[in-house]
């Protein structure tokens, strides 16, 4: 059994409350779980307006597998024009 944890910390370039935020934010979400068949949650800077951290977080039994499924979750990331992508980690246990 092999786990992947991605982190990301993302600026909202488009965000002027924190209701923008959380509309892009639940967006991208909502993106990546129904794409791909992870767990994803915003864990960090939860009060600040341009500013949120994410993680993803799967389980399967190939090693390759994960990691190409969390290079598809990061392309998905980066694809998405109101944010830019200022930090990125990926655990393997």
């Amino acid at each position: 059994m092999h786990i992947a944890a991605l982190r990301v910390r993302l600026e909202i370039t488009s965000s002027l409350t924190l209701k923008d935020k959380r509309q892009v934010i639940r967006s991208l979400l909502d993106r990546i779980r129904s794409r791909f068949n992870v767990s994803a949650a915003e864990i960090g800077e939860n009060d600040s307006i341009r500013y949120a951290e994410l993680a993803a977080a799967a389980v399967a039994n190939d090693r390759p597998f994960l990691d190409r499924m969390m290079a598809k979750v990061l392309d998905l990331i980066e694809g998405e024009p109101r944010v830019v992508l200022l930090e990125q980690e990926i655990e393997f246990l």
